[in-house]
């Protein structure tokens, strides 16, 4: 679809990994991995800035086509970036650690 992109799985993105969530606000609010970092994909652009070049991000998405989008460009820019694979459905179906912003359960939308 958009390459080759590299890829993860889920359980290999490691605990103390770059993990950056390009969904938007309402998804990440519904459940997000606690030590992601959000920047939706409308905002990449102008934020890139903020993104560590100095090690691998792995970068997630709702399934895995807006974090492929963003790991292309990421890495034809000079960043080191790998799709997590089936994105936050995939990271919840495996059990993974999931917060909300509200007092909610933590969900995938």
């Amino acid at each position: 679809m958009f390459g080759n992109v590299p890829e993860v799985g889920v359980t290999e993105v490691p605990e103390d990994g770059y993990l950056l969530d390009v969904r938007e606000n309402d998804e990440w609010e519904a459940g997000h991995a606690p030590t992601a970092v959000h920047i939706p994909l409308g905002l990449l652009n102008t934020r890139a800035g903020e993104i560590p070049q100095d090690r691998k991000v792995y970068v997630v998405c709702r399934a895995g086509g807006r974090s492929a989008q963003a790991v292309a460009a990421l890495n034809n820019a000079g960043w080191n970036t790998v799709n997590v694979a089936g994105g936050m459905q995939s990271w919840e179906r495996a059990g993974l650690d999931m917060e909300a912003g509200s007092d909610a359960e933590p969900r995938v939308i």
